[in-house]
């Protein structure tokens, strides 16, 4: 709304407003579609969208379709393929993502200036279902959870959370808050009362009371885009950022550095006759030293001086910063030591290089 002569507009958005990353659900580095999720959580399709679980025998098939509401392409869909009705009382499942304490400053929680922030978010289900939205501080151990409804359409719910005058944000690169949607759970999160109307110290009883299972039938299904969390007391209109501002922002977490297919992505030399070492540069600063967790070379490559290309066998990280990563790659044989090589990948390759918290 624009002011009026002489009005001065205050508390409005400025920079960057959404506090999400991949809200619209635009990126998906590791995989458009992984099945048979539950036994353990992690980080399987969506950038930054993490799968926390425990306990359950639930599974559920996570994917990235083309099935938004109007003004998104995009939208991050659960199906559960395997249900469980007899729910023990550990068990949870959580769609979660989680934030720097370094990027949340501008909430000046702990202090009497604290803000309001207003979540915003488009979902549906195959059924109407009851689910909840839990802000958790992990710096204080501190927690507030809303309730949301779910029908056959998209429905876009608005929920405001109170400021917490109660424990600041640590100002550093670790996990500082946890944005979560509670949608399967057992006693030990359901059988208190909720917590609703202000931050409190965390009780796992009243985390989830009130939500109904995700698991109850292979029938059912979860769909969600234009998630938004901002500073102040109303919704505004999502923040649509450009795919390449998004993967950027993706990127500081997780990296397929597979993606440059048939493309050098980065030089060093031979070891001996079946190591070299490559240093790759990231296309980003990561949030931390990165890790190569159960990487796949057996689509990666070095090509050695005399230009000659050699399957890789193995691979693996030698050592990393925030900006580069240097990988001991191993190939059956053919490398002469102190030679100049370099490294590539095919589309069947799999190396995902991850900070996340």
């Amino acid at each position: 709304e624009l002011a009026k002569a002489g009005e001065t507009l205050t508390n409005q958005p400025s920079g960057r407003k959404n506090l999400v990353t991949n809200g619209a659900m635009q990126v998906a580095q590791r995989s458009a579609s992984v099945a048979d999720i539950g036994a353990a959580g992690g980080y399987f399709t969506l950038d930054r969208w993490n799968i926390a679980t425990a306990s359950s025998a639930g599974r559920l098939t996570m994917t990235q379709t083309a099935d938004g509401p109007s003004g998104f392409a995009n939208c991050l869909k659960l199906d559960c393929t395997t249900a469980d009705t007899s729910i023990a009382a550990a068990e949870n499942l959580v769609l979660q993502q989680r934030f720097e304490g370094q990027d949340l400053q501008q909430i000046k929680k702990g202090t009497s200036d604290a803000e309001l922030i207003t979540f915003s978010f488009y979902v549906k289900a195959n059924a109407a279902f009851t689910f909840g939205v839990e802000l958790f501080d992990a710096d204080n151990t501190r927690q507030i959870t809303k309730l949301f409804d779910t029908t056959t359409g998209w429905v876009k719910h608005e929920l405001t959370f109170p400021a917490d005058t109660t424990g600041a944000f640590t100002d550093d690169n670790a996990l500082s808050l946890t944005l979560g949607f509670w949608i399967h759970a057992g006693a030990t999160f359901t059988s208190g009362t909720l917590n609703t109307a202000a931050w409190a110290e965390n009780d796992n009883a009243n985390r989830a009371a009130g939500i109904d299972s995700f698991y109850s039938s292979t029938d059912n299904e979860f769909f969600l885009t234009g998630v938004q969390l901002e500073i102040g007391s109303q919704a505004t209109n999502f923040e649509h950022r450009s795919f390449g501002e998004e993967l950027a922002l993706c990127q500081r977490y997780g990296w397929n550095i597979a993606a440059v297919v048939n493309g050098r992505v980065g030089v060093g030399q031979a070891v001996s006759a079946t190591q070299a070492d490559i240093l790759v540069n990231h296309p980003v600063t990561m949030r931390a030293a990165p890790t190569l967790p159960s990487p796949d070379a057996s689509g990666a490559n070095i090509t050695s001086g005399d230009g000659s290309g050699i399957a890789s066998t193995g691979i693996a990280v030698q050592s990393a910063t925030t900006n580069a990563t240097r990988f001991r790659v191993t190939v059956s044989s053919g490398l002469t030591a102190g030679q100049g090589s370099s490294l590539s990948f095919d589309a069947t390759d799999d190396a995902f290089l991850t900070a996340e918290l």
